[in-house]
This record gives C-alpha cells, structure tokens and sequence, in this order.
C-alpha cells in the first residue's frame, strides 16, 4: 500500500508490505541513485512474508519531492535541499521513528548501502542489522584522490568546476534521461540481461519527467566530500552482511572481499555469479533466499 509522509516539507513517498505485522522487528529498504521504492519490485512482497516490510523514495527520486539543490557554499532558499549522505540518513532516521516505530533491518543498494550505514549510527539499539547490497564505493571522493592517475588529479578542479553549473549538468541529465539511454546502461548494469524489460525501463524513465528532477543529479555528482562507507564500518558494532553481484562494473568484487577480511562486524559475503550491480533485481530467486536467512536469523 502506498502512502506519502511528510518530512521537513517534503513529500515522501512510500509503501508498506505486510503479510505478518506481529514480529518485533520491520525491514527498511532503500535504493541507489536514479532508482526508487519500486526497484524493490521482486523482493518486496516476498520479504513481506518474514515480517513488516517497507520501502520509500529518497528525497529527489521516485515519488518523492524534487527540491532545488542547494551545494554546501551556496546561498539557502526557501525548501532548497542539501543531496547528502547526512540528510539522506536523516530522512531515512526520522522514517524508522515516525512510521515503522520498531527496530528495524536497514536493506541499501548501491548508495542506498552508504545511507543504511550512516543511518544506523543514528538508530543505534533501534537497528539491528545491515545488509549491504552491492554498496557504493565512491571512488571519485575528495579522500580517495591518491588512488586516482595524474591526469584526473590535474583535471580534478577543472571538473568539479563545471560540474557545479546548472546549465551543465542539466544539459547531461537531460541527454541521460530517455528510454533508449537508460536501456543501455542497464545492460552494463545487469551483465546476464535478466530483468531488464519495460517494466524496469518505466521505473526508471519515469521519475526523471518530474520536475526538478535534474536538481538530484546536480546534487550527487557534486559530492566530492562526503562518507565513505569503509570509514562507517570501522566501528560498527552491529552485524553487516554482504551481498554483491560478481560481475559489478562499478563495485569491484575484490573491495567487498577486502571488508569481509578488515571488519570485525561483517559477518558474511554473499556472491552471486554472473550479476552485476543490482543482484535484488537482476537475480532476485537467488538473491531473497540469503536474505530470508539473514531476516530469520535477526528475529
């Protein structure tokens, strides 16, 4: 059932999955960039059926509000939004406390995974668990420039320069968002095909018709200094759990193996061969039977 929620006036929507309510514990999910609530599509109700499942759109995707990107140094306007890892969490903080009011289990793909992380901090008790899908390794960080060439570190100003022009990335996000671009990522993006058909392509397509739906993308691609995710594992004491597709073209698979080795609080690695970035959808008869295991566990 969907609904919309109120949060610091923006319109946040979400949707709710409940086929057993009675458990002490709901799940959270949370998307990565340019998705939202319904990228969840195949494991959703399936979670459901383990306990109190919910899922909802980031501030400036989906359903949700698409407010006027506001970049740290910039002048502040009436409902102007800061795109950041903080206020992202917050949203997602403010979400449990307000609607779910139970512990919950954090579920983040891609950047989702970075915002459960950072959001669980803030939950403490009231989170129990994290599961980490595919998690956003943000290699163009500000704190990561040492492992990028020469080159990109001599046109690293240059690039953070126009990036933060509105007619640019307007420009870039205009040419990006239509049908027969977002097909063509996918297809890097789920290397085995699977799942991708119009359903998905509609998901996607979509939101970015809204207005202010540009206003996202000027945010995340101007976030040069922000959390990174090796940073909030460090003294985490919950359990993290890992699932990544083997076939990642961003999120190399050997990163997540070196966490698996360098943090005490994750507890497994899940791979699943021949999916790429997003295994929930891409791969989901393989991907829910760990995560069923995982919730099963937790309770």
């Amino acid at each position: 059932m969907q609904q919309f929620w109120n949060w610091q006036n923006q319109k946040i929507a979400w949707r709710v999955e409940s086929k057993k309510d009675d458990f002490p514990i709901a799940i959270v999910l949370i998307h990565g960039f340019g998705a939202s609530k319904d990228h969840w599509r195949f494991n959703q109700e399936f979670i459901s059926t383990i306990c109190q499942c919910y899922s909802l759109d980031l501030v400036g995707f989906g359903e949700s509000s698409k407010p006027k990107s506001q970049l740290p140094y910039e002048k502040q306007y009436v409902n102007s939004f800061n795109y950041c890892f903080d206020n992202w969490s917050q949203q997602i903080v403010d979400f449990c406390h307000e609607i779910v009011k139970k512990p919950v289990i954090l579920i983040g793909n891609s950047i989702g995974g970075v915002i459960a992380l950072n959001a669980s901090k803030e939950l403490g008790k009231a989170c129990s668990t994290v599961v980490l899908i595919n998690c956003a390794q943000r290699t163009m960080d500000d704190k990561r420039l040492n492992e990028q060439s020469v080159l990109m570190r001599f046109f690293r100003p240059i690039i953070k320069t126009l990036v933060r022009q509105r007619f640019l990335s307007s420009m870039i996000f205009k040419n990006a968002s239509n049908p027969t671009f977002i097909e063509k990522i996918l297809k890097i993006a789920y290397p085995s095909g699977n799942n991708i058909n119009s359903e998905l392509i509609k998901i996607l397509f979509e939101p970015t018709q809204s207005n202010g739906a540009s206003e996202a993308f000027r945010g995340f691609i101007n976030l040069f200094d922000d959390h990174l995710a090796p940073d909030l594992l460090k003294d985490l004491k919950i359990p993290v759990f890992l699932i990544w597709g083997e076939k990642d073209p961003w999120e190399p698979l050997k990163d997540a193996q070196k966490w698996l080795q360098t943090f005490e609080c994750i507890r497994s690695l899940d791979i699943i061969p021949d999916a790429g970035h997003c295994p929930h959808d891409e791969m989901p008869t393989k991907v829910n039977p760990i995560l069923e295991k995982i919730i099963q566990e937790a309770i």
